[in-house]
């Protein structure tokens, strides 16, 4: 059991960690915002949040308040180090996962 933990504690592979993030983002000839998803590859929840931004600015406008009791922008749930091995996801990098509910990343 020592040994596990030794080898533990001196892991040369850092964890990834990352965020699921929403975004209200309004398209270009839409009334009203949808949420759009986003896998972010970055341990600081807020960092993550405005990564998810900036990409969802470039597909359209931000909500600037909450919507229907949703906030704007919103970090969901921290995504496991088994979501970063069965999509490949990448440390730092930003993936758009679409408007519907990512089942799949929410239960790895």
């Amino acid at each position: 059991m020592r040994r596990f933990r030794e080898l533990a504690a001196n892991d040369p592979a850092p964890r990834l960690a990352g965020w699921l993030v929403g975004v209200l983002v309004r398209l270009p000839g839409e009334k009203e915002p949808a949420r759009h998803f986003w896998a972010v590859a970055l341990a600081d929840r807020a960092k993550a949040e405005w990564a998810a931004a900036d990409r969802a600015m470039l597909i359209g406008d931000i909500a600037s308040s909450p919507f229907r009791g949703t906030e704007p922008v919103e970090a969901i749930r921290a995504l496991t180090p088994h979501a970063f091995d069965w999509s490949g996801l990448k440390d730092g990098e930003v993936r758009a996962l679409g408007t519907k509910q990512p089942r799949r990343w929410l239960s790895a």
